[in-house]
């Protein structure tokens, strides 16, 4: 029998690194980081000599004020003018928690702003991507800000981030400081080495911040009730009672608000989180799991857990559950664990605040046979705080999985909302009122309907795009035909991948004869428009003002009066009773010396309603307005979930329900937006929306649900056997007196009037029954927005 011989490649040289691709950024062990700041906002980094660092004008139009001093606090040349340093004084005087604390950053260290100090870059006029280039003459500070002035609602000039790019010269070298300055006097301030774990004591009420110092590094945390283990009772923290408590009984990455011990007493609860990606479920790492796959003797945590708890009278365990900051894992569609490198960067942290005196212990987790800790061991750093201080809430939020993450902030509108709720949910980095004590969202919802209702939509993302070509782009990037529309209309569009799939939907305001402003829901919708506007040439600048613009919403019967009560308008613009559907108009509270604001006959709700925007240092103005004329009419507050029930009763679409990359405008039920015979320009995915429109597989549908057994979004339809579609949102009417649906089907089984059944449980055992109808269910003429 002959044998067969198989040839060998043979690849000369040493072995290569593989192709592992790395977003810039501050991460452990790389020469380039990049970092970024916000519009109207300041940073302080360490800086080497030699370092190399590029300013970058992300979205154009932004100034830039650059300050270098020694580690003295002495001024550095960068070989250009000094000015006085007029934006980042301003920026500074704010009362931002980040902002406040570096001015107290800057004078610890002894830099004195208050003479000509400042590098002036840019201006209004700097197109997206402009750059300036310089080299640190000595280590040192570097503060870079984003100035800008209020924005006036009316006009473009809005506060624009700038992207920061250092070379290190040397990679490897530690400058200044390792760890951010405390975030106020701490108490303890205790560094955890590498491989190690250890035990202190917290208060109740006092804060407990674990610092990630050089990033990618885990940590477990675990911690116990003193007073019990006073009484010997050693009930440490407990995920499976934290889960169960809070009914987040599925596992998924993050952290719990709250942790509790198996007794269901709460131990502690989440200030602050800067990293936003934590394991939920998993165990401190063991001596065990290291014998099992080959290391034995290997140090590990619940080893080190028992040595750092030995002085506090806690019996060691072979295995400890803990709460594991930094480490990256999930739940995989096969339900198998999986881990990969921590999301974490350098001086990432979680701050806790204890619920009772508690006895911790943090680890420097020891795994260097996996990419759990980044393939570099390192330290962890713990402080603690008075139970004095306050701290504003907050968790990291990334717009996009490549964005550089964001802390939830608080809308202009929050203290007004926080008197009447304490029930905040972080909505794209955002805090938004959810529901309302002694209210329902269905009492809200009859208020909306019946009545008159407020809300804060501030978190709609909103962009600026102006400049001589910015009508040329906005035709290319939408599918509506903006040619049509005159300065004080508003266009409901969708916002599409050349394939068709939908990027966004979401209204545009003409401006001016060359402004134009987007409103929508995807940070994604202002970088895709900009990449576009660079491809073309376009001589136009897209400029995010989502945070120069925040906006109530003001929906029902009710609205107009209650706006007109609240809005004065000048005698040549159009007053707020004349107001047409998808108009705007420019107004000012109470009176012609009153805030400016911005007013559009738009909203979510199906009903009559307005929407108001305004420059955040105006928000309690603007919300005490609303609210005092509103109160003769019942006006009630608003929140999210109330929003849910009234969106889809009046079969209005969202975000990754009812749309998403892979569903096109006829899919998503806003076919009409899509002018494919009257819109004679070309726009992006206009070849492939006439193929899915001439060809389509599925349709966006109503559905009445002949069963009190609540549907959800996910929900699987059958004829038969077979799955059809799923539903997308599903709500019980209170109007309607009946569970409906929306609902995407093949378009075998969209006929209006089809049986069609919900599945339950694995889809086969228990099943809903309903019909196939028209939406919206609710005023499906849309004649109630039109009123008047």
């Amino acid at each position: 029998m002959n044998s067969i011989t198989y040839p060998r490649l043979f690849r000369p040289g040493p072995a290569s690194p593989g192709g592992l691709r790395r977003l810039d950024g501050p991460a452990r062990g790389t020469a380039r980081e990049r970092h970024v700041v916000a519009g109207g906002g300041a940073l302080m980094l360490a800086l080497a000599e030699g370092d190399r660092f590029s300013i970058i004008n992300a979205e154009g139009g932004q100034r830039a004020e650059l300050v270098l001093s020694d580690l003295q606090g002495r001024i550095l040349s960068l070989g250009a003018a000094l000015s006085e340093p007029h934006g980042l004084r301003r920026s500074l005087s704010s009362d931002e928690p980040t902002l406040a604390r570096l001015a107290r950053s800057i004078a610890a260290r002894g830099i004195d702003l208050s003479a000509p100090c400042a590098v002036t870059l840019f201006g209004a006029d700097s197109p997206a991507g402009d750059s300036a280039e310089f080299t640190a003459p000595g280590a040192g500070w570097l503060v870079v800000a984003a100035p800008a002035l209020p924005m006036h609602p009316e006009s473009g000039e809005t506060a624009s981030p700038l992207t920061l790019l250092i070379e290190r010269a040397d990679p490897e070298g530690k400058v200044g400081h390792d760890l951010p300055d405390p975030l106020a006097d701490p108490i303890l301030d205790l560094r955890v080495k590498s491989a190690t774990a250890e035990g202190y004591l917290v208060r109740a009420g006092e804060y407990v911040q674990i610092l990630d110092v050089d990033g990618r590094q885990c940590t477990d945390f675990q911690c116990f009730d003193a007073r019990k283990l006073d009484h010997g009772i050693q009930n440490p923290l407990d995920v499976t009672t934290t889960r169960t408590v809070l009914g987040h009984s599925y596992p998924m990455p993050g952290l719990h608000s709250k942790y509790f011990d198996q007794d269901m007493t709460p131990l502690i609860e989440v200030v602050q989180d800067t990293c936003g990606r934590h394991d939920a479920f998993a165990m401190a790492c063991s001596a065990k799991y290291y014998d099992d796959i080959g290391y034995p003797g290997h140090a590990n945590c619940s080893d080190n857990f028992n040595a750092a708890l030995e002085g506090f009278g806690v019996a060691p365990r072979k295995g400890w559950m803990a709460a594991n900051f930094f480490f990256n894992t999930w739940i995989d569609a096969h339900g198998l664990l999986m881990t990969d490198e921590p999301w974490s960067r350098p001086g990432d942290y979680v701050l806790l605040r204890a619920l009772t005196d508690i006895v911790c212990v943090s680890s420097a987790c020891p795994d260097d046979t996996t990419a759990a800790n980044g393939w570099h061991l390192s330290d962890i750093h713990v402080r603690s705080y008075a139970a004095t201080e306050r701290f504003q809430r907050a968790v990291a939020w990334r717009p996009m999985p490549d964005s550089e993450p964001i802390m939830t902030r608080q809308t202009t509108f929050h203290d007004q909302f926080a008197a009447i709720t304490r029930e905040f949910i972080d909505y794209k980095g955002f805090w938004l009122p959810n529901t309302f004590p002694n209210s329902s969202p269905e009492e809200e919802y009859r208020a909306c309907r019946e009545g008159v209702a407020m809300m804060d939509l501030s978190a709609l993302r909103k962009f600026e795009v102006t400049g001589p070509d910015s009508e040329a782009l906005l035709q290319w990037v939408l599918t509506r035909d903006v040619t049509k529309l005159g300065a004080g209309q508003v266009v409901y569009s969708a916002m599409c991948y050349p394939h068709g799939g939908m990027i966004d939907d979401g209204t545009l305001f003409r401006m001016g004869p060359d402004r134009f402003r987007w409103i929508g829901g995807s940070d994604f919708g202002g970088d895709w428009m900009r990449e576009q506007a660079a491809e073309l040439g376009l001589n136009v600048m897209i400029r995010a003002s989502t945070d120069q613009l925040h906006n109530l919403a003001v929906q029902g019967p009710l609205s107009r009066k209650v706006m007109d009560k609240a809005v004065w308008t000048a005698p040549h613009q159009t007053a707020i009773t004349e107001l047409g559907w998808f108009r705007w108009t420019p107004g000012r509270i109470g009176g012609p010396e009153g805030a400016p604001v911005v007013v559009s006959r738009t909203g979510y709700t199906g009903e009559l309603g307005y929407e108001i925007f305004c420059h955040p240092k105006d928000g309690a103005a603007v919300f005490s307005a609303i609210h005092e004329a509103g109160a003769s009419r019942g006006i009630r507050p608003m929140g999210l979930a109330a929003l849910d029930l009234l969106r889809i009763e009046a079969g209005l679409i969202f975000a990754d329900y009812e749309f998403s990359d892979q569903t096109d405008p006829f899919e998503a039920g806003i076919g009409f937006t899509v002018p494919l015979k009257s819109k004679t320009d070309d726009f992006i995915g206009r070849d492939a929306l006439l193929r899915r429109k001439e060809h389509p597989r599925w349709k966006l549908v109503g559905l009445e649900i002949d069963s009190r057994i609540p549907a959800h979004h996910g929900d699987s339809l059958h004829v038969g056997r077979a799955q059809v579609g799923e539903i997308t949102s599903a709500m019980w009417s209170p109007l309607l007196g009946r569970q409906i649906a929306l609902a995407r089907v093949d378009v075998t089984h969209a006929a209006e009037g089809s049986e069609i059944e919900i599945g339950k449980l694995d889809g086969q055992q228990k099943r809903l029954p309903a019909r196939i109808t028209a939406f919206p269910h609710y005023d499906p003429k849309k004649e109630r927005p039109r009123l008047g």
